[in-house]
């Protein structure tokens, strides 16, 4: 039987009506077709007991209206097909979200109608940091807030008001006295009173001036990423340098946006320090293309690696990026996910401070050009959904500074729920406020949770043959080293598959844990990885550890 795929859903091209489910991408060949297809084949060499393959219940759902007889990638009758699609759109990946967790959502759905129809009562998301979705709790004094902002009759009804916080209530209309209503437009690059609370909390942790008109609130970090990163890409001839492992959002941003992606390799074996020989060479070969690199990513703490760079190692990047004229991107998202003493968290920001090419005014003294990222949604916040985040900026004109806001303006404002969590984000009551001491019982308990997760994990990973898990200093991850046996590597490429894509869907159908192959943030050749989170909640932690161990010890049996 042969089937077609496109990006919404697997399609039977020969199978009449029957339902068909493939319980492994082991068990699917793909290769490719001249039209913008893949052409996929059952191998029956890998068939296990009632090997059915389903369409996702989204894709059903999108073709019950449709007539059968009617192709809508026909491009001879619609407009817009995968095939007249942007081929850029088409051509980025984020793998974050991909195979293995449209795979997870197949097997939850069959887990409803018949539990025992896996070793496995239920699906655990570790390929994500999205902390609420397995159990973190809110920070309480976020939460009312946000309760009181959207809900300000709340504030006028003596009984109800009497169960919030005086400084909870404060917060609140002196929030509302700024904007209103979260339900009206804010200014385009964020509400003034929170702007300036970023400010103060910037200038708080690196002891230096910041304009708080050089602070965009954004719905996320990524967001602020993609405005920038529209900005300085004009063409396919200008490169980002970019970390390999690294974020999927940026390769695929660069791919969407039209630019070049330039890759430089993270030194595994000194625990994914950035080694400067790798960045020049980088740096050398792309200018040998005839591309024009603009600007450099840099992830700190690491994601997917959970590394922290040395403060030492910050400066070489400062001072390279100066020299080579390229915009430095600080992702510093997981700043307050730190799980080692011997490396605090330090911001580009202060490097530059401390370097003497920032004075504690704010004056810059060097041609720097920085853009730091921060979100609600890592740290001991976690509030994904709300998304907010904010970039700020050092060492870009005025001009430069009005494109950007155009781009902002283009969306109107980032969400103001989301602005206004990025405000109580960075500035949490104080001490001798009334909700003090519960929000510090609050986020200590879930950063010390948090490292007891990461050591646990790396432990456990350490333990098991052919894995190799560097420290967890940082971020929410591990990205262990994974040594496939040979015979399984070639079975893999005989299908036609990445191995560590292989070997994430074997983790799912057996452990039900999903992961993400390293393929999806990019490895060294011959090598391969997959990402895991360390946020399922510490009641089930350790049999979700005991469910991967025995599935990959039994792996490692079966394959050796």
């Amino acid at each position: 039987m042969s089937f077609s795929v496109s990006s919404l859903s697997l399609r039977v091209a020969s199978v009449g009506s029957r339902r068909v489910k493939f319980r492994s991408l082991s068990s699917l060949r793909v290769t490719s077709k001249p039209a913008p297809e893949f052409s996929i084949s059952f191998d029956q060499r890998y068939q296990k007991d009632d090997a059915i393959l389903k369409m996702p219940e989204a894709c059903d759902a999108i073709k019950k209206p449709v007539n059968p007889e009617l192709n809508l990638e026909d491009d001879s009758k619609f407009q817009l097909t995968l095939g007249t699609a942007n081929a850029k759109v088409v051509s980025a990946e984020y793998a974050v979200r991909g195979a293995v967790l449209l795979r997870a959502l197949e097997i939850e759905e069959d887990l409803k109608k018949n539990p025992d129809s896996y070793p496995f009562k239920n699906v655990v998301k570790c390929n994500i940091g999205n902390p609420q979705s397995l159990e973190q709790k809110p920070i309480t004094f976020t939460r009312q807030v946000l309760s009181l902002v959207l809900n300000p009759d709340l504030l006028t009804d003596d009984t109800i008001a009497k169960a919030f916080p005086k400084d909870a209530k404060a917060r609140a209309r002196n929030y509302l006295d700024n904007i209103q209503s979260v339900g009206a437009y804010s200014e385009s690059n964020g509400i003034s009173v929170v702007r300036k609370e970023v400010a103060e909390y910037i200038q708080n942790r690196d002891n230096v001036f910041v304009d708080p008109e050089n602070i965009f609130l954004t719905s996320g970090a990524s967001e602020g990423v993609e405005h920038l990163m529209r900005v300085i890409l004009r063409s396919s001839d200008d490169a980002i340098l970019t970390p390999i492992p690294q974020y999927p959002l940026y390769s695929a941003l660069t791919t969407a946006l039209d630019g070049h992606f330039a890759p430089y390799y993270m030194g595994e074996e000194t625990g994914w320090e950035l080694d400067m020989n790798q960045v020049r060479q980088s740096l050398l070969d792309t200018r040998s293309q005839g591309k024009t690199v603009r600007a450099m990513v840099v992830i700190n703490p690491g994601n997917p690696t959970g590394s922290v760079l040395s403060v030492e190692n910050m400066r070489d990047i400062v001072e390279f990026c100066i020299e080579e004229k390229i915009v430095l991107f600080a992702d510093e998202v997981y700043q307050k996910n730190i799980y080692t003493g011997e490396k605090p968290f330090v911001s580009f920001r202060k490097v530059a401070k401390d370097m003497h090419l920032l004075g504690t005014d704010g004056v810059l003294n060097a041609p720097l050009q920085l853009a730091s990222f921060h979100s609600i949604s890592k740290g001991v916040v976690g509030e994904c959904g709300l998304r907010g985040g904010y970039v700020d900026l050092l060492g870009f004109s005025e001009n430069v500074m009005e494109q950007i806001y155009k781009l902002a303006s283009i969306k109107l404002c980032s969400n103001v729920p989301g602005q206004i969590a990025t405000g109580l984000m960075v500035n949490p009551p104080s001490e001798g406020e009334e909700s003090f001491a519960k929000y510090e019982q609050e986020t200590n308990g879930i950063h010390a949770s948090l490292q007891r997760r990461a050591q646990k994990l790396e432990a456990a990973l350490n333990a098991l043959p052919g894995i190799r898990c560097h420290p967890i200093e940082g971020a929410m991850y591990a990205f262990p080293d994974i040594t496939l046996p040979d015979k399984f590597v070639k079975y893999a490429q005989a299908l036609g598959q990445k191995p560590d894509g292989m070997y994430a869907i074997e983790v799912l159908e057996n452990a039900g844990v999903v992961v993400v192959p390293g393929s999806g943030f990019g490895q060294n050749e011959n090598t391969f990885h997959f990402r895991t989170t360390f946020l399922p909640p510490e009641t089930v932690f350790d049999d979700v550890l005991e469910r991967f161990s025995t599935f990959h010890t039994k792996f490692m049996e079966q394959w050796s």
